[in-house]
């Protein structure tokens, strides 16, 4: 079993910055490539980024428009998603998301991720 555990959510005025990291434990000697989705209240949850176990690989939602960027470190088992020039519409529970897949294989359906995080809490507001 893998088991992802995020942190680094909170308030934030419209504008400003955070970075999210995703600890995955558990069964770390495979391949996952990793994602991360949001989800507002009352809306469905929607794919934000996703990245390869490799690293070299990443795709984006059109919403992010460069503001947001995927990373992770292998050595440390952490994704990270580094978001800027936040907006009031990316208030959400962002969640990350595993999937035991190839190297170099990367996925924006949700349905193939099959390890899923709780969660954290970004609210941009003034």
């Amino acid at each position: 079993q893998v088991q992802l555990v995020e942190s680094g959510g909170g308030l934030v005025q419209p504008g400003g910055s955070l970075r999210l990291a995703c600890a995955i434990s558990g069964r770390t000697g495979s391949s996952y490539a990793m994602g991360w989705f949001r989800q507002a209240p009352g809306k469905e949850r929607s794919f934000v980024a996703a990245i390869s176990w490799t690293g070299d690989r990443t795709i984006y939602a059109n919403f992010v428009k460069g503001r947001f960027t995927i990373s992770r470190d292998n050595a440390k088992n952490t994704v990270y998603l580094q978001m800027n020039q936040l907006e009031p519409w990316d208030t959400a529970v962002y969640h990350c998301a595993g999937s035991n897949r190839g190297p170099r294989d990367i996925s924006i359906d949700p349905d193939e991720y099959a390890y899923w995080g709780q969660g954290t809490q970004v609210t941009v507001s003034s």
